[in-house]
């Protein structure tokens, strides 16, 4: 293969050129012994003005894009990017006027056009999900109304649709309205999950303590940071360092197959993409 021992991925972190570190943290997730990258757009008033319509989205999912290749030349793999829409836009609209179903259907507009980024091949997963605050009743139906337009999309593309949800052990109500719309269970994929989350498939944030409790369940599961590459806050969730580190800690702590299971296998099953072939 290579001079790696397995492919390392972290499923769910951001990159923003402009603003943040951009191709720096790449380079250090690299160094650390990094090899793949899903990088999820950030929110889009990070990165520009408010969304209005589905072309206020595509300046978001090109600088993805961008930063995507940009990332895969400094890589022993690469990266591929996740495009969606990031559910507390639905509160940023409401507060600048709009009413909630207004703002829900701009977010369709973004998951529509993310859906043609995936048909394209351009991109390789979906983003959606709803609040994890308080919010109205009526927001709180605007906002899973675009959650299950995401999925039914998912399904139409037959990929993954990665959900920003509250924390919670049991999201099988999510799962239940994939299956209903012809996306398999599995291929919905929880970001900063527990390490005993039922329903979607867990990506689960790399902390020692939900990264063995998921290694001990010996279910499929996924590894990230969440790095959210914002200098206003540099300490928020966890460092492009932190994947390469758990994944040394686990195999010293004899999980070799949880290594295999969340850096060679999900990502198989989920996502059809070999993290294997790309350092051969």
């Amino acid at each position: 293969m290579s001079e790696f021992e397995s492919p390392v991925l972290d499923n769910h972190l951001h990159l923003d050129p402009e603003h943040g570190r951009g191709i720096e943290a790449v380079k250090e997730f690299a160094r650390t012994g990094g090899t793949h990258l899903l990088v999820v757009n950030k929110p889009s008033w990070h990165l520009g003005d408010l969304p209005t319509g589905r072309d206020s989205f595509e300046g978001v999912f090109e600088t993805t894009i961008e930063a995507v290749r940009e990332a895969t030349e400094e890589l022993p793999g690469r990266a591929w990017p996740v495009l969606g829409v990031h559910p507390a836009l639905v509160s940023q609209l409401v507060e600048a006027g709009s009413t909630p179903e207004e703002a829900a259907e701009v977010m369709r507009m973004g998951i529509d056009l993310a859906a043609e980024y995936v048909g394209s091949g351009r991109a390789l997963a979906l983003k959606s999900g709803r609040p994890h605050y308080e919010v109205s009743e009526e927001t709180w139906e605007a906002s899973n109304d675009v959650l299950r337009h995401a999925l039914a999309r998912g399904a139409e593309r037959d990929c993954v649709v990665q959900l920003h949800t509250e924390s919670s052990e049991d999201l099988t109500e999510i799962t239940d309205w994939a299956v209903e719309r012809g996306l398999a269970r599995e291929r919905v994929v929880k970001h900063f999950a527990s390490g005993t989350l039922e329903g979607p498939t867990p990506s689960v944030i790399s902390r020692k303590g939900e990264l063995r409790t998921a290694a001990e369940r010996g279910e499929p599961f996924l590894m990230e940071t969440d790095f959210i590459d914002d200098p206003d806050r540099p300490g928020a969730v966890l460092g492009p360092k932190t994947v390469p580190r758990r994944v040394a800690w686990l195999r010293e702590e004899g999980y070799g197959g949880a290594i295999e299971t969340a850096h060679v296998e999900t990502p198989r099953r989920l996502y059809g993409i070999d993290t294997l072939a790309e350092l051969a």
